[in-house]
This record gives structure tokens, sequence and C-alpha cells, in this order.
């Protein structure tokens, strides 16, 4: 006698080893999509720092300045990628708001820029702003997916520390 056959629904599993899968990516074409990705998640998340009330140059020098620590105004220059006069300009608006002092270096010859305390308040609540604003659009993703995240930013951490 013979076995009727029945629908047999293929697994998860064995559809997904059926399946073809998508053309392997070159580590180039990762990059782009990566250097992409971050550019985008970055302008989203500074949406939030207009409730600062200072502009992105101003911003990015102060942070510079709280999280990475005291520096000369050429060290400053340097770490911001601009020329001495314009960062010159960008620190006199960030002194005019008491976001940043001057104070001479022990043998009086240069000057070191250090954020003030209300400097550092700003640069700490708009930090706060953009983590909560990308913590409650991972919230959003299902549990397995927030774990796909967590490994991928221990890899962009290494790959990190080879740039």
């Amino acid at each position: 006698m013979a076995v009727p056959q029945t629908a047999h629904s293929p697994s998860l599993e064995e559809a997904t080893l059926a399946a073809p899968s998508p053309p392997a990516l070159t580590a180039m074409e990762i990059a782009d999509q990566l250097h992409s990705a971050a550019i985008h998640l970055l302008r989203r998340l500074r949406v939030r720092d207009r409730e600062s009330g200072i502009g992105p140059a101003q911003l990015s020098a102060l942070s510079v300045l709280v999280f990475g620590g005291p520096r000369s105004l050429g060290e400053l220059a340097d770490a911001e990628q601009v020329r001495p006069p314009t960062m010159s300009r960008i620190v006199a608006g960030l002194q005019r708001s008491g976001l940043v002092r001057r104070h001479a270096t022990e043998d009086g010859r240069r000057v070191r820029l250090e954020a003030t305390p209300k400097g550092v308040a700003l640069m700490w609540e708009g930090r706060k702003r953009r983590v909560e604003s990308l913590a409650k659009a991972m919230g959003g993703l299902p549990e397995n997916e927030q774990l796909q995240l967590r490994n991928a930013l221990t890899l962009l951490q290494q790959v990190i520390r080879k740039l």
C-alpha cells in the first residue's frame, strides 16, 4: 500500500538554505554604504542640536574641548580641520556665550582654551538628546535586530581602531 503524499511546507531554515544568496558585496561597497549610513545618521541626530542655540561649527569645536580636553587654538583648528583665523572667530563666539575661556600657559607664551561649566553642561545635554533620539528609534526594532546592532557596534569599534 502506498503512503499518501502530504503537502510539505519548507521550514524557515530549509527556505533560507534553498533561496539564492544575494551577491556578496566587496569591502569597497560595504565601506561606501557604511560611510553613507554614518553621514545620514549624524545628520538626522544633529537636528536635535538646534535646541542648543549655537551653530554647528561652534558645537563641533566645543565638543572637542569638552570630550577631548583643553587645547591651544592651533590644536583646536587642526582637530576641526580649519585654519587658525577661522577657529579664532569660532572661539570668540563661544567666549561671548560664556562656553569657553582662555588660560595663559605657565610660560605665558601660549593660550589654552577650556570649556566652561556652562559649555560642558550644554554639550552633555545635547549628547543626551541625540542618544535619546537614537535609543527611541532603536527601541522600535525587534530584539533580534537590536542584538544585530550590538554585534555590528563591536565590529565598528574594531574598524575605528584600525583607521
